[in-house]
């Protein structure tokens, strides 16, 4: 599964940028007998219909023409959503001081998930501010993050 995105990665990230829009992230999953190929896009204003159709248009175009898949898929182009994973350190950047969500593979000071406003990044970590408490996360530690949506 990571070959396949590894071949593709490349060959779409230029389409995607090309329009406008940014690879967020790329997804090869087998849900029951199917294959999905899902392609997340992003942009400052934010991704709409018209953004994800004229992708899929384009990138159907590339990938038909290079098939580099070897099984039979359905391709998804999507925004990443409201509450969007936090994968690299650019990510934890770009949305410093916005409300996240932090699941651990180890307790830190007792627990495993946290939820507060992202207070920044250094080498170390992520430092998190919740309840007027701060916690710094090393990033050894982090197994999933995402913004998280107050209602």
């Amino acid at each position: 599964m990571n070959s396949v995105i590894e071949k593709i990665t490349p060959l779409i990230a230029p389409v995607v940028q090309g329009q406008g829009l940014e690879l967020f992230d790329v997804e090869y999953a087998k849900e029951g007998d199917t294959w999905y190929l899902r392609v997340y896009i992003d942009k400052e204003q934010g991704v709409d219909l018209d953004d994800c159709t004229r992708i899929s248009l384009a990138l159907s175009s590339v990938l038909d023409e290079k098939d580099l898949i070897p099984q039979s898929y359905l391709l998804e182009v999507s925004s990443p959503g409201l509450e969007r994973p936090l994968k690299t350190q650019q990510d934890y950047l770009k949305y410093q001081g916005q409300l996240i969500s932090v699941e651990t593979s180890r307790e830190i000071e007792g627990f495993t998930k946290f939820t507060g406003f992202l207070a920044g990044t250094d080498d170390q970590g992520v430092q998190l501010t919740y309840e007027k408490n701060q916690i710094s996360i090393p990033w050894s530690a982090i197994d999933k993050a995402h913004l998280t949506v107050e209602f």
